[in-house]
């Protein structure tokens, strides 16, 4: 009987960028707001540069995102459209060429042969598609929902930061934004580092450790530069 199996490397990519978006996301937020808080006499410019920097990050990493995965998508369509008009041209040459696949696999020239058959029967793009191009239904670029997902992430993490300067006194802000930030960075590092099967101390002091650098020269150009806005 079918079953249903499920398995991390189903979703670890998409974990790994959620990750690293939400790290983007409060270093960047923090940063800003701990340089402008440098800066300023009172609350109001730093809930300002708050919530621009969480809005125009956002819609920075979904734009980004977007083009990156849309022009994957357009060379994904571009092996495919080349590859269906090869079936098309040349079927004996593609069945060969993937009985050649599976023979490198570990099949038998006479099983390869068979399964290479019963593949193009069923499906002959889909099996070329899948194997001999790498493309499935799994790792298909989807540049909108890789935009949403990168601009959630980056907004999620940029969460903390903004939330801290709407409801923290000016005067304790900038201590209490490093100091939460950096906890944040250590939990979110280990759990990088868990998805990545790295040690989990090494991959939280890593990302502590520049989340610091960060916020530190932020926070010095806005003692040596900044003005009241």
């Amino acid at each position: 009987m079918a079953h249903a199996e499920l398995h991390r490397t189903d979703a670890i990519g998409w974990l790994r960028a959620a990750v690293l978006g939400a790290n983007d996301g409060l270093i960047s937020t923090s940063s800003l707001v701990v340089g402008v808080a440098a800066a300023a006499m009172t609350s109001e410019p730093v809930v300002l540069a708050a919530l621009a920097g969480l809005v125009g990050g956002a819609l920075s990493m979904a734009a980004g995102e977007y083009v990156s995965v849309s022009s994957q998508a357009d060379t994904e369509r571009a092996d495919l459209g080349r590859e269906r008009g090869e079936l098309a041209d040349e079927p004996e040459r593609e069945q060969a060429e993937l009985a050649a696949i599976y023979v490198s696999r570990g099949l038998t020239p006479e099983l390869a042969g068979q399964v290479a058959d019963q593949l193009t029967a069923h499906d002959a793009l889909g099996a070329h598609a899948r194997d001999e191009l790498g493309l499935s239904e799994v790792t298909r670029a989807r540049p909108i929902q890789a935009a949403l997902a990168s601009a959630a992430a980056f907004a999620l993490g940029a969460a903390l930061p903004f939330l801290l300067v709407l409801f923290v006194p000016l005067a304790i802000l900038t201590p209490v934004v490093i100091g939460s930030s950096l906890v944040l960075l250590a939990v979110l590092g280990g759990i990088a580092a868990r998805l990545g099967r790295a040690p989990l101390v090494v991959g939280a002091a890593r990302v502590m450790f520049w989340g610091a650098v960060a916020m530190g020269c932020t926070a010095l150009v806005g003692r040596l530069f900044g003005t009241v806005i």
